[in-house]
């Protein structure tokens, strides 16, 4: 079976080597991938281009429908706010998470979004899969640009 979170740390990684902040996200569906994506906000001059957001409008388009149901998301960092809203909208089942976000992350800290009144659909969510890779990922990043 292939790990599809170790699929998202490439998208990461070539998130980092595009000068992006290594996030990188897989969407499954059944076991087989729909689409994969990295981070883009800067290369796209798009704020909202993060790699959760990428990867649902590509698997949209793939699936022909604004809804994942059944659907599994793996992504490298704990989502944002608007990364958590757009996987509500989207149905996504599962969200498999690395590396924790206490700063921006919005389903486990801030926001909490999956557990707050306004969320229509909370998916299930897992976190740490991956976490260390993920972590170092995002440090050696930061580190190189100090």
């Amino acid at each position: 079976m292939t790990n599809f979170m170790d699929l998202a740390l490439d998208e990461a990684r070539k998130a980092a080597g595009s000068g992006e902040v290594p996030v990188g996200a897989v969407l499954v569906r059944d076991g087989v991938v729909i689409a994969a994506a990295a981070n883009n906000p800067i290369g796209a001059h798009d704020p909202t281009a993060h790699a959760e957001i990428r990867v649902i409008r590509e698997a949209c388009a793939q699936l022909q429908s604004e809804r994942l149901t059944g659907c599994d998301l793996y992504v490298t960092l704990e989502p944002c706010a608007m990364c958590a809203a757009a996987i509500s909208f989207a149905r996504i089942r599962r969200v498999y998470y690395g590396a924790a976000d206490e700063k921006g992350g919005a389903v486990e800290h801030g926001t909490r979004f999956f557990q707050s009144a306004i969320c229509h659909h909370a998916p299930e969510v897992y976190s740490g899969i991956g976490e260390q890779e993920a972590s170092k990922l995002l440090r050696d990043f930061f580190q190189q640009r100090r």
